[in-house]
């Protein structure tokens, strides 16, 4: 449906890769797209019937979420599930606490809880299935690690779920056991810790058009107009129809499906060329699928990422059950990880793999590097994900094969502390998600936060990349800061390209979809600080106010 041509005016950071001067207006034609920029006399001019909008406040181009979960957000951050996060409850009391109440008011319901994290919630006991039975009884009671690559659960869960001691460990994922072969109540990575919610995600099927709704609401609330979902289930496309439909649909979505071993993928559609060479035939620009999640390792919150080096031996580490010297290690072997990625890369799909230790990440680069010379891939934007424990030699390698990174900085935020003093040290953990080293090796990196691990605050994301200050306030010892203009490109220009989508949106240029925001402030020149804090005042996508 077409609209009225709109000048928009106000004080507009156009952030296009050509400048980043201050304009005053923007004009947007009737099929939501920028056709020029600069001075309100000089767009007047070129159609003077334009309905005027004045912007009150800062204008910028539309956030960009590079790597979230929104179709499993919706579940885990919706009232169907108890938020253990620690950004909820800082404690290991207020934890147990909750889950107490919750329990007492379930009437033998289920129970579903999500952010359990030990290292942030000092004291919290282990969640065996020991404890989870004497604390639910019958009660079905599941416990979503805050990483999301773990899961707890008792007796009863394990029942609902079809899950007991005879269950196969799901390829590069597992449950753990007791010595005699029983289960102990604990899943580990996505598969596993899938098997464990499944009666979560089947009860709430006849919900999941206002939870994917409201969840989509909710981040373009915080300025974000363009997420991709890394773990996307394409049943849930007819539930963005139905959004769609109705006129609820404030975001654009990228998604990538789920990986398997022996997985056949979908037919890729032809890809965009580019704003000067036009977009593909029948390409939608509110949702498309974009490439393959893989995983290599798991997160560094729970011990299972691939490192050349050991965790400390701490007290934080001996709580989460590692041994001295402990190392993690890959869920797949390198041949594995090629057996799973070469028929997706063989029919052109860019492949995201999860990689947080400096082997795991060595491991996906070479895997990389044999689907890139076999198959003779140029331009395929092949990502790495998280990279907490990357190296500069490895962002050079990377950058040389074409593989682009999106950086989870916010781990300093709340995990900055921890990584250095309870997990890896000055060095390693000081230098955790070096976002200034990407940049100087020549990447277009991104930020990230993950979908439900952290809250969705891509501007906290730049502050951060640029200070490497936690939020007790301490600068993390290693590491390269990065400047703001590369801060902003992370969620912005960098974050289009890195989804295919540099010919529809990223900067608000010409050519471009109208996707924009309104701050309070001015996002190139306020102090970092001020930056974390800013209010989003408006979202429009496509030219439309939508929040």
């Amino acid at each position: 449906m077409g609209f009225m041509t709109t000048l928009f005016t106000g004080r507009i950071r156009p952030l296009s890769p050509a400048s980043e001067d201050l304009v005053e207006a923007l004009l947007v034609g009737d099929d939501g797209r920028i056709v020029a920029v600069g001075a309100i006399a000089d767009l007047a001019a070129k159609d003077p019937s334009a309905e005027r909008v004045a912007l009150d406040g800062w204008a910028m181009p539309g956030l960009i979420e590079p790597h979230g979960h929104p179709g499993t957000a919706a579940v885990l951050l919706s009232d169907r599930v108890l938020d253990l996060r620690p950004v909820v409850l800082p404690d290991a009391e207020s934890v147990m606490s909750a889950l107490r109440v919750a329990l007492a008011a379930s009437e033998g319901r289920p129970v579903y809880a999500s952010g359990w994290d030990a290292l942030l919630q000092r004291g919290l006991p282990d969640p065996d299935m020991r404890l989870l039975d004497d604390l639910a009884g019958a009660t079905p009671l599941a416990i979503v690690h805050n990483s999301g690559h773990s899961a707890y659960f008792n007796a009863a869960a394990a029942r609902l779920a079809g899950v007991d001691k005879d269950t196969p460990d799901p390829a590069g994922a597992s449950f753990g056991r007791t010595a005699d072969g029983e289960l102990s109540g604990v899943a580990l990575e996505a598969a596993a810790v899938e098997q464990v919610v499944t009666p979560l995600l089947e009860s709430a099927r006849a919900d999941i058009v206002e939870l994917l709704g409201a969840h989509f609401a909710d981040l373009s609330c915080r300025g974000i107009t363009t997420v991709s979902d890394l773990s996307w289930n394409p049943a849930l496309n007819q539930v963005v129809d139905a959004l769609r439909a109705a006129g609820r649909m404030p975001l654009r979505l990228r998604w990538y499906e789920m990986s398997r071993p022996g997985g056949t993928p979908a037919a890729r559609p032809s890809r965009a060329s580019g704003v000067d060479g036009g977009t593909a035939d029948a390409e939608d620009d509110i949702v498309r699928q974009i490439g393959v999640k893989t995983w290599t390792d798991g997160s560094p919150w729970i011990g299972n990422i691939a490192t050349s080096f050991p965790y400390l031996d701490t007290v934080a580490t001996r709580g989460l059950g590692l041994e001295p010297g402990h190392r993690g290690a890959s869920n797949y072997t390198a041949e594995e990880l090629h057996g799973i990625a070469e028929p997706y890369a063989a029919a052109g799909w860019q492949l995201a793999c999860h990689a947080h230790g400096d082997l795991a990440i060595d491991e996906t680069l070479d895997v990389y590097e044999r689907l890139i010379e076999k198959h003779g891939l140029t331009d395929h934007r092949f990502r790495l994900e998280h990279v907490g424990a990357m190296t500069a030699a490895q962002f050079a390698r990377a950058a040389e094969l074409g593989v682009t990174v999106s950086l989870f900085v916010d781990h300093i935020t709340y995990w900055g502390e921890v990584l250095v003093d309870d997990l890896f040290g000055p060095e390693r953990g000081g230098a955790w998600a070096d976002a200034g080293a990407a940049f100087a090796a020549g990447h277009r990196a991104t930020f990230h936060n993950d979908g439900w691990v952290t809250p969705a605050e891509p501007l906290r994301n730049m502050a951060v990349a640029e200070t490497r200050r936690t939020r007790s306030g301490r600068v993390m010892p290693a590491g390269t800061p990065v400047s703001r203009t590369q801060a902003l490109a992370a969620h912005t220009t960098n974050a289009a390209w890195q989804l295919f989508s540099e010919h529809e949106v990223g900067s608000l240029t010409p050519g471009l979809f109208a996707d924009l925001i309104v701050l309070d402030r001015d996002p190139l020149t306020v102090p970092a600080e001020e930056l974390a804090e800013a209010e989003v005042r408006e979202v429009h996508l496509g030219g439309r106010r939508v929040s």
